[in-house]
């Protein structure tokens, strides 16, 4: 594991600032978050609009399931291979690869057909229309 960390090359550091830095905290691998996405849903009169922050997915990784009220959107983040010549060598990364899904539940039944989704600058955007509710019917008793 490589520790890197901004020092004065010079020697005029102080005791007191050289063990300061010595006990500086360290972060290992285990302690970077996952990639989370970050939603906003507003509600208009017939229909919702949902945004969601996916910064370095493209547009064909993304997958969008929509079941009633329960919309779940997918994500998939890859990496393409990263080869460095001259004996540079990638001391460390802290990207995050790897899938994403996010599913939530709206008051009201989508309606699928008429959905739309956009995605443009790391900001997925759906419309997503309320589908019509039926009105009740009266039954005649035979």
């Amino acid at each position: 594991m490589n520790n890197l960390r901004v020092t004065d090359p010079t020697f005029g550091d102080s005791i007191e600032s050289a063990f300061r830095r010595f006990l500086a905290p360290v972060t290992f691998d285990a302690d970077m978050p996952e990639l989370q996405m970050k939603i906003d849903v507003s509600e208009k009169e017939n229909a919702y609009e949902v945004k969601a922050d996916l910064p370095g997915v493209k547009k064909e990784d993304i997958s969008i399931r929509i079941d009633g009220n329960v919309v779940q959107i997918d994500a998939e983040m890859k990496r393409d291979k990263e080869t460095r010549g001259n004996g540079n060598k990638v001391l460390r990364s802290e990207r995050y690869l790897g899938s994403i899904s996010r599913s939530f539940s709206l008051a009201q039944d989508v309606d699928e057909a008429k959905s739309q989704a956009r995605y443009a600058d790391g900001v997925l955007t759906l419309e997503l229309p309320k589908k019509s509710t039926t009105t009740a019917k009266k039954l005649q008793i035979q």
